[in-house]
């Protein structure tokens, strides 16, 4: 599913979702097609299903035009410290 077809479906709220396809622009990652899992009303409960959130699963408010997730490269240290 599209983001503008979630966004009409479940207007000003949570939803919990999977990331079917994406792509990179710039150091974001734009994400094109998703299946939603849930809807979620208390901002409570997404903040706690955001930080379990693993992989291609994440929590997102449908107010965002759509949804750019900024990529950290973070760097390796080799050798003893």
């Amino acid at each position: 599913m599209v983001w503008a077809e979630v966004r009409r479906l479940y207007p000003n709220q949570f939803v919990q979702m999977k990331i079917l396809q994406s792509h990179i622009e710039d150091s974001y990652e734009v994400i094109d097609d998703v299946a939603v899992i849930r809807s979620i009303s208390d901002p409570k409960e997404a903040t706690r299903e955001l930080v379990k959130s693993k992989g291609d699963t994440l929590v997102y408010h449908t107010s965002k035009e759509e949804i750019r997730i900024k990529i950290r490269f973070t760097p390796g240290f080799r050798g003893i410290i």
